[in-house]
């Protein structure tokens, strides 16, 4: 016999959430792909926080949809807030030292190759993991035992 946990986190707001951050990462992950293996050279730390923005939305999916589960509500709170941090240092970088940049990456200008999700998306992402917070329940091993 299993048991099921309520699924709140998945409808509604928090799955266009999720979608969301799953395209993000399938685009962020094809986009530094396909820059890396075409002109890596060209400019590698640009194309190396294009790979790292995608990890990071690849981890925060991942968070939020297992945030009811032990230690991926963690996870995905420091996956947001690295994202958000990531978004805010590249994009101002990008406009006050855009010799680094020869090409964009995804945070670049705050995200604006991406008409500025990156700078949006984490403000959601925290707002939705404050308003739903994993329940504080204590596992008993009696309720651990199935019959």
């Amino acid at each position: 016999m299993t048991t099921t946990e309520p699924r709140s986190r998945m409808t509604g707001i928090g799955r266009v959430l999720v979608i969301v951050y799953a395209v993000m990462a399938l685009a962020a992950t094809g986009r530094s792909f396909v820059q890396i293996v075409r002109s890596f050279d060209e400019a590698p730390l640009a194309y190396t926080l294009s790979a790292l923005a995608a990890v990071v939305y690849i981890v925060a999916t991942l968070g939020l949809i297992f945030a009811g589960r032990r230690g991926w509500y963690t996870i995905a709170w420091a996956a947001i807030v690295f994202e958000l941090a990531g978004v805010l240092i590249v994009g101002t970088l990008s406009l006050t030292m855009p010799e680094l940049f020869q090409h964009d990456s995804v945070w670049s200008v705050f995200g604006r190759g991406y008409l500025f999700v990156p700078l949006v998306l984490p403000a959601f992402g925290i707002w939705w993991l404050r308003t739903h917070r994993p329940s504080a329940r204590v596992a008993s091993p009696a309720s651990e035992v199935t019959a």
